[in-house]
């Protein structure tokens, strides 16, 4: 089929978009709206003396002024986490208000909200609002917060550890260490980064005749809806409708309700006007939810033969100074879902203390605790082969999970069910023509550079959500509408659902609309994230699809005047015998009086058996500058195996963006807080994103192993890219300065650091 699962189909969404059609969260604007703005915390850790909001109410325009005081009476910003400690005590989750109540936690922290008749009106106020600190002293990096005599965060906790979560037995992983022939250790740092998507928050708020409206870009509309609902407002979802619209980028930052959001709902139903909020680049750093930022020591053992006999993977995370929507879940259950990746070993040790710091909180960001694991298992492998002496590419290859061993039960308790990890290292290597480097390396030793090439193997879990919804519904015209509980959000889903409804239906794409976004029309979902949307979003678009196909045999025997059990269906036709009905035709029938209405199926998938579990091999080649320090990223390859590949062009630019994000955390992006937790990297003059002059043309291919636990095949793809990336560049840069004498580097690998390394000498 032209369209069906398989083919590369551009994006039926991008003509709109590039030609200026888009409509952003930004470009909604309601009749008699103000504006609101809000007074941050210049403090990272103070006690609020007193608020003098005269000279704030005063100003021109200005219509409401709110503090805490005002909003105490709505519910706290939730976190989903529900974890445990060894002994089953709940982690801590502290009391989140949308605005600062008694003391402030993090530099940005909202205190004030004005609200106005414009935008700068609000701004203007906002520089009036006087607050009398009693400045505390931060607790900033993860040393410290956990130091005795540490300033605490939080007093009803009494020290600044949220939880400390435990997974496998430590004393067996100790007596299997024992009588190991090789001990290897290794610590590393995942720096902290912000997710600056293209586009900043938004949001816009009315209220009439006791329900809420509320525009806002996320990464799914009804789970914004039952946060605001229950958590918030305390009042029925169906009192609520969110509605996303065009969304420029998510990265896990959409995946929460954040305070400003509260605020334009509460101030519209208060003023019973709409109430307006748009963020710019700068307060994004201030207000976004940050991401990664641990600390981790990795030890394993292995015999003679170099193969693993035990595991201990320790780490500090940092949660900022709450718990954001999934806080303490991605250190923990994010990143321990995928412990050990690609390789085998009979015992294994998880721990995993999460922290609170003044500093912003730490949410999901692309991967969300999966490249923080695979980055330091990588790290750990390539250490164990140099102290070895076994060559790195066949250390992994005697460690990885056989095709034997599948489904291979993890850590976490969920089986991988298929992969071909040897297989993928090796298509990599070769298409990254590993074998020729020195060649390579040579032509750049004549341009006095030095080079480097590294790989880093990934496994991550896909499918987050355990179910999902989909309704398929066929007009009379023969016009598709496909309605969603997935979000996209860039990802291409209007294509992709259109492919998986086109294989089954055989009605051309342009004729099929996908809804989504809009709790008006979507009543369930869990929206996207962690690469969920092909697995659980796809699989029910599939299976809402053979639902219609079933809805409408007995239509179509009435037609073809034959018994509905001898109906077959393909390619958008009904036959019994030679006698055929188009789907088309069918759907038309259905809106008769005798046949009962509109042809439609809604299915409900829920992923039973668990999650899955994309993999991936990627190559850097870099070049450094012996002068400079600075690190050019020259060749890059990825080979990845997502299962079935539903639409291979658009798979490839989920990889490389993907790789590109994982280039910026490896390379650029680094948020510094000096020792009074005040924010160094403000703005984009402070914290290096990626541009296109750092990125070489990916390599991308897939190595399709299709998944058993789904009748797609699919695994997911969305976050490999970010997986791979930081290993493998990290590992080319350390190749490239081994001569040097330099054989550990942290993240970001900024031409400084560099440089300082090289300097530095064995």
């Amino acid at each position: 089929m032209k369209f069906g699962v398989g083919q590369s189909v551009r994006r039926t969404e991008d003509p709109r978009l590039v030609t200026g059609a888009g409509v952003f969260t930004d470009d909604v604007n309601l009749e008699d709206q103000l504006y609101a703005a809000f007074y941050r915390s210049p403090y990272a850790h103070a006690r609020l003396k007193s608020i003098r909001l005269e000279a704030a109410r005063a100003a021109p325009d200005v219509v409401a002024v709110y503090t805490g005081v005002e909003l105490v009476s709505l519910g706290a910003l939730p976190c989903r986490a529900q974890l445990t400690d060894a002994r089953g005590d709940p982690c801590f989750i502290p009391r989140r208000p949308t605005l600062a109540e008694d003391k402030v936690q993090f530099v940005g922290q909202a205190i004030v909200a004005v609200v106005a008749e414009s935008r700068q009106a609000a701004r203007d106020a906002v520089e009036l609002v006087d607050v009398d600190f009693e400045p505390l002293h931060p607790v900033v990096s993860l040393e410290s917060s956990v130091a005795d005599a540490a300033p605490i965060l939080h007093e009803e906790l009494g020290h600044n550890v949220c939880v400390h979560f435990e997974r496998g037995d430590a004393e067996e992983v100790s007596n299997a260490m024992g009588g190991a022939a090789h001990i290897v250790s290794i610590s590393v740092i995942n720096n902290r980064v912000v997710p600056t998507p293209l586009e900043p928050r938004v949001s816009v708020a009315s209220y009439s005749e006791g329900k809420f409206t509320l525009y806002n870009p996320s990464q799914g509309a009804v789970a914004q809806q039952g946060v605001l609902s229950r958590s918030i407002f305390n009042i029925e979802p169906e009192d609520i409708r969110v509605i996303s619209g065009d969304t420029g980028g998510g990265f896990g930052v959409r995946g929460e309700v954040h305070p400003e959001t509260v605020v334009c709902l509460y101030a519209a139903r208060e003023l019973q006007r709409p109430v307006k909020w748009c963020g710019d680049r700068s307060e994004m750093f201030l207000a976004d939810s940050h991401g990664r930022d641990n600390v981790s020591t990795a030890t394993v053992a292995l015999d003679t033969d170099g193969i693993m006999l035990a595991l201990k993977i320790e780490t500090v995370a940092n949660l900022g100074a709450f718990c954001s929507a999934v806080g303490p879940f991605v250190p923990t259950m994010g990143g321990g879902r995928v412990v050990g990746t690609v390789y085998r070993s009979p015992h294994i040790y998880h721990s995993v203390r999460c922290v609170f710091t003044n500093t912003m909180p730490v949410a999901a960001y692309r991967g969300a605790g999966r490249p923080e694991a695979a980055y330091l298992m990588e790290r750990l492998m390539e250490r164990a082969a140099e102290e070895t002496g076994i060559e790195s590419r066949e250390l992994r290859r005697r460690n990885f999970i056989r095709e034997e061993d599948l489904p291979y039960m993890n850590l976490a308790g969920i089986p991988i069910r298929s992969g071909a990890f040897a297989e993928t290292m090796d298509l990599a290597l070769a298409r990254a023509e590993w074998e020729t480097f020195d060649v390579r390396r040579q032509a750049s030793v004549v341009r006095d550079k030095l080079r480097g090439i590294g790989f880093g193997c990934y496994v991550e879990s896909s499918g987050g959500g355990p179910e999902e919804e989909a309704r398929v519904s066929i007009a009379g015209d023969g016009n598709v509408e496909i309605t969603v509980g997935t979000y996209s959000h860039g990802q291409g889903h209007a294509t992709t659902f259109a492919q998986i409804a086109h294989e089954r239906l055989g009605v051309n794409i342009d004729r099929i609309r996908l809804i989504q976004g809009d709790t008006r029309e979507v009543r369930f979902g869990g929206g996207t994230g962690g690469s969920r949307s092909s697995q659980m979003g796809g699989i029910a678009v599939l299976r809402a699809a053979d639902g219609v196909i079933e809805h409408g045999k007995p239509i179509a025997a009435e037609l073809l005047q034959g018994d509905e059990e001898v109906v077959s269906f393909q390619g958008g036709l009904y036959r019994i015998d030679d006698r055929t009905v188009t789907l088309e035709e069918v759907a038309k029938a259905a809106l008769q009086p005798q046949f009962g209405g509109e042809l439609t199926h809604t299915y409900r998938y829920n992923r039973g058996e668990g999650y899955t579990f994309p993999n991936g091999c990627h190559v850097a080649e870099v070049e450094i500058d012996q002068d400079t320090g600075v690190v050019e990223v020259v060749r890059y390859t990825a080979v990845d195996d997502c299962g079935r590949v539903i639409n291979p062009l658009l798979a490839e630019g989920q990889v490389q963006g993907g790789v590109v994000q994982g280039i910026g955390q490896a390379m650029l992006e680094h948020v510094v807080y000096d020792d009074m937790g005040q924010l160094l990297t403000g703005s984009f003059m402070d914290y290096a994103m990626p541009r296109a002059t750092h990125i070489p043309w990916i390599d991308v291919s897939f190595n399709e192993v299709l998944e058993p636990s789904n009748e797609l095949g699919v695994k997911g793809i969305g976050e490999g890219g970010a997986c791979g990336a930081p290993p493998a560049i990290v590992h080319a840069v350390l190749n490239a300065l081994a001569r040097s004498g330099v054989s550990s580097i942290d993240m970001p690998l900024t031409s400084e650091r560099v440089w300082r390394a090289l300097n530095r000498g064995p």
